[in-house]
C-alpha cells in the first residue's frame, strides 16, 4: 500500500533527485569556488546498494520520478549497472539523468540500455573561450558533438540548461533560444541561485523578466502546458520552433508552492529543499541496520520539515556546496 509523502502545506512529494557523487570533471564557476574543495571520503558516500534500498522505500511512499545527478554522475565507477537496477524498480515511471555531457559520446548506448530515456545537459555557453572560462576546461567541441549524438540517438526530450550570468553569457540569450528553432531541444534558462562558496557576485544575477524580454525578440512566446511529471520550468514555444524554451525562476518567480521534490545527497542526507541547509541523515541509520519502518519515519520527518518557501529574498545564503547537494 502506497503512503504518500505530503508536507504541512499539502504538497505531494513524489520526485527524488539523487546525487551519486560529489566528484566532477569540470569546475564551473557557479558550482565550485576558487581553489579545491575537499572531497568526500569513499566511505562517506552511499553505496549503490544503499541508494537502491532508499529508492525502494521511497517508491513505497509514493516516489514515482527519479533523477540522477552529481557532481558529474558518469564519473562514478559502475554507474551503468546501477542505473539498470534502478530502472528495474517497479513504481518508477520517470527516470532521467543530469550531466555536463562530457562523457556521453560512446556511452550513449549504455545509457539507453540501462533505461535512461531523458537527459538534462548543463551547457552555459556556445562559445569555446567562454566555455573554458566558465567550466575551467577547453571541452566545448566535444560536449556539443555529444549533445548532437544524443539527439541523433533518440534521447528525448533533450534539455539544455543554461545558468544565466550578467557579463559572462547573457549576450547569448537569443542564440540559445534560437537552438529551439533548429533542433527539438528544450532550452532552459536558469536564474543563478546563491548556493555555497562561489566566485559569482550577486550583481551578476539576471532575472527571468529580462531574459524573456530578450528572447521575445525572436518572436512571440506561446505558453506550453506543463505535463504531470514536469518540473518547475515555465514552458514556451517560439513560432515555428521544433523545440521549446523554459524559464526556471527561483528568485523572481519562485515555485515553492508547487514544489514536489526531495533531494538525496551523495553522503546520504535527505533534503526537503535545495535552498535550505536543513537535512536528515539516512546513511548512519542504514549502516546501523535500521529496519525499513525507521527509514520511513525519517523520510516523513524530513518532509514535515519542508518550509513553505525558501528565504533567499532575505539574503540568506545556502552554506552547502552545490556539488555536494546535487544539481
Amino acid at each position: 500500500m502506497t503512503v504518500n509523502l505530503i508536507d504541512n502545506y499539502n504538497r505531494h512529494l513524489n520526485y527524488l533527485r539523487i546525487s551519486i557523487t560529489d566528484r566532477c570533471n569540470l569546475r564551473c564557476m557557479y558550482c565550485m569556488p576558487d581553489g579545491r574543495l575537499p572531497k568526500l571520503d569513499h566511505k562517506e558516500i552511499l553505496t549503490y546498494e544503499e541508494i537502491l534500498r532508499l529508492v525502494q522505500i521511497g517508491v513505497k511512499l509514493g516516489i514515482t520520478k527519479v533523477r540522477i545527478t552529481g557532481g558529474e554522475p558518469l564519473v562514478r565507477k559502475g554507474v551503468y549497472g546501477f542505473l539498470e537496477k534502478l530502472a528495474a524498480i517497479p513504481g518508477i515511471s520517470d527516470l532521467s539523468l543530469t550531466t555536463n555531457g562530457l562523457l556521453l559520446g560512446q556511452n550513449l548506448p549504455r545509457l539507453k540500455a540501462a533505461g535512461i530515456g531523458r537527459l538534462n545537459i548543463s551547457l552555459d555557453t556556445l562559445d569555446r573561450e567562454k566555455y573554458r572560462l566558465i567550466s575551467g576546461y577547453d571541452h566545448f567541441e566535444q560536449v556539443w558533438e555529444n549533445i548532437l549524438a544524443a539527439w541523433q540517438a533518440g534521447f528525448k526530450p533533450l534539455k539544455l540548461n543554461m545558468v544565466v550570468l550578467k557579463g559572462v553569457n547573457d549576450d547569448e540569450l537569443e542564440k540559445f533560444a534560437a537552438l529551439s528553432l533548429r533542433y527539438p531541444f528544450h532550452v532552459r534558462f536558469i536564474e543563478y541561485m546563491p548556493i555555497g562558496m562561489t566566485s559569482i557576485d550577486p550583481a551578476q544575477h539576471v532575472l527571468t523578466p529580462e531574459i524573456m524580454e530578450r528572447v521575445s525578440s525572436l518572436g512571440k512566446l506561446e505558453p506550453v502546458a506543463n505535463g504531470l511529471q514536469d518540473g518547475p520550468a515555465r514552458r514556451y514555444k517560439l513560432p515555428g520552433a521544433l523545440g521549446e524554451v523554459g524559464f526556471i525562476s527561483a528568485l523572481s518567480h519562485h515555485f515553492c508552492d508547487s514544489c514536489n521534490r526531495l533531494r538525496l545527497t551523495a553522503s546520504g542526507k535527505l533534503r526537503a529543499c535545495l535552498l535550505s541547509d536543513r537535512q536528515t541523515d539516512l546513511r548512519e541509520p542504514l549502516r546501523k541496520g535500521c529496519p525499513d519502518q525507521e527509514i520511513i519515519r525519517l523520510f516523513r520527518l524530513c518532509v514535515k520539515s519542508k518550509q513553505a518557501a525558501h528565504r533567499l529574498a532575505d539574503n540568506i545564503r545556502v552554506k552547502s556546496q552545490m556539488s555536494k547537494i546535487g544539481g
